[in-house]
């Protein structure tokens, strides 16, 4: 019963986003993809409670996000690049920024998390040529399965599954799976270990 309800639900809510899917589309011959996606998810992100989740996780699988039916993306968060992968049971927490990620199964986003699309977004190379104009390089930001990522922090690189990144950290390069990392930039703290089991030392942690 309670599937069925979720299904209906999901249906009335998707008939409510058509205006929206048709408006990004049109956007998109105009502006551009990501900024008509920006535009977009910016307007549902105001949408309060779980009647915003269920638009939001509606609109974007027509927008060119892959977003599984079971995630939830909280209130205030934006996305801005088509492309984005939100895995089974993907948790969002409120007033994040996604750009080019893909968020594996079970990821937990705390509130305010920005995940841009890699450390290259902007050219900087020639200082006699406005940043805004030099090309950049997007690439996919890979968050493994099960990881957990704290309030406020910054994810420039890869974060392996089963890891721990603290709040208000800057992730700039990869971290391994099964560790806690923390700082700016983050550096692995210790390993995960299963239960009954210490802590390594931390040179064994890498």
């Amino acid at each position: 019963m309670r599937h069925a309800l979720k299904g209906l639900v999901t249906a009335f809510a998707t008939l409510l986003v058509v205006p929206r899917i048709v408006a990004f589309h049109l956007a998109a011959l105009a502006i551009g993809r990501d900024r008509a996606l920006e535009s977009a998810t910016q307007s549902l992100s105001r949408v309060p409670g779980v009647r915003g989740q269920y638009l939001r996780r509606a609109f974007l699988p027509y927008a060119g996000v892959r977003c599984n039916p079971s995630a939830t993306i909280c209130f205030g968060t934006t996305l801005s690049k088509p492309g984005a992968v939100l895995e089974q049971n993907v948790y969002v927490g409120p007033g994040c920024h996604l750009g080019l990620v893909h968020l594996e199964q079970d990821v937990l986003l705390a509130a305010g998390v920005h995940v841009p699309s890699g450390a290259h977004m902007h050219g900087i190379d020639d200082p006699t040529i406005p940043i805004r104009e030099q090309e950049g390089q997007p690439t996919m930001v890979r968050i493994g399965a099960g990881s957990w990522i704290g309030s406020a922090a910054v994810i420039l690189a890869d974060v392996g599954a089963n890891s721990v990144i603290g709040a208000g950290s800057v992730v700039t390069k990869p971290i391994p799976a099964n560790v806690i990392a923390a700082g700016v930039p983050a550096r692995v703290v210790r390993e995960r270990m299963p239960a009954g089991e210490g802590p390594r030392p931390l040179s064994a942690a890498g």
